[in-house]
């Protein structure tokens, strides 16, 4: 786990904001006809037109977060799909809380 490489990712309001819809997607976002929102993830197209952004835009943010192991990309059909990734989340704060 790098803890720098996790803070930079944590250090942008907009993946902020992404990481806690993701918490609860069911609660932010609509039904998909591809894929389960919880069990799949969230489609890429819907988080960037509830973030207000374009999708390459979107995918800079979410290649941050997942290179930082806090999201997990599935390819469904054609759409790719995010979830949290909780237990790396877990290990995240774990390793942030012994380094400060």
């Amino acid at each position: 786990m790098n803890v720098a490489t996790t803070l930079r990712a944590l250090a942008n309001e907009r993946r902020l904001q992404i990481l806690d819809w993701l918490r609860d997607p069911r609660a932010h976002f609509p039904p998909q006809v591809d894929g389960d929102l919880v069990e799949d993830g969230v489609c890429g197209a819907l988080i960037a037109d509830k973030l207000g952004v374009s999708a390459p835009t979107l995918s800079e943010h979410m290649r941050v977060l997942a290179a930082a192991g806090l999201v997990r990309a599935k390819r469904v059909k054609g759409w790719t799909m995010y979830r949290r990734d909780e237990e790396r989340i877990a290990a995240a704060k774990r390793a942030i809380q012994e380094r400060v």
